[in-house]
């Protein structure tokens, strides 16, 4: 039997799915294409679960939306990952040898180094140090709480308004924000009548 698509000479159905049935059908054609040296098209193996700069991915999962689970990676950082490095976008994660996720996660501590424009990253001009750098995972975390406790500590608006707890960026608080917090007017009990005295 000659495949038409690859133009080879394939073996019988019993043989090229194997004598066994408890066996996976992956790893039947895997046995398969590796006996008859067909190595070049033999399926990718997934692996289960990905680890990328702190944060576990499941293996089945496309590239792109996969380095959207990263906290501090958008939509314009993962795009330009897949461009500069070649990588498909559809790609499954799980097919991603060590060195390509080493590539990734040096791209994502340094993005600057392999061309990506200062716009792109989420912290310019560093208030200690002026750099442009990009943050993401635990750092990220760390840094933006560092800031609103120096915002509160200089008591500036948005200080303030982080210490009470309210909205920092102009929204209305009349109909919005009112979770967690006692609102509106509180009646005193009722008191009971007093009995008239009988004469």
């Amino acid at each position: 039997m000659v495949d038409r698509f690859l133009g080879i000479a394939l073996a019988p159905k019993e043989e090229a799915l194997g004598s066994n049935p408890n066996r996976s059908m992956l790893s039947n054609f895997k046995n398969f294409y590796l006996q008859n040296n067909y190595t070049d098209f033999m399926p990718e193996e997934v692996k289960g679960i990905i680890r990328i700069a702190g944060t576990d991915i499941k293996g089945e999962k496309q590239l792109f939306q996969s380095l959207l689970k990263i906290k501090g990676v958008g939509g314009v950082l993962a795009n330009a990952i897949c461009k500069i490095h070649g990588f498909d976008r559809n790609r499954k994660v799980g097919t991603l040898n060590p060195e390509e996720i080493k590539k990734i996660e040096d791209t994502l501590k340094n993005p600057a180094k392999f061309g990506i424009p200062p716009w792109i990253l989420n912290r310019r001009r560093d208030l200690e140090t002026g750099e442009n750098r990009h943050l993401i995972g635990v750092d990220l975390t760390f840094v933006q709480q560092q800031d609103i406790k120096r915002m509160i500590n200089i008591k500036s608006y948005k200080g303030v308004r982080h210490m009470y707890g309210l909205p920092v960026r102009g929204q209305r608080t009349r109909s919005s924000f009112r979770k967690g917090r006692s609102v509106g007017v509180v009646r005193k009990k009722m008191m009971p009548a007093k009995k008239k005295e009988s004469k």
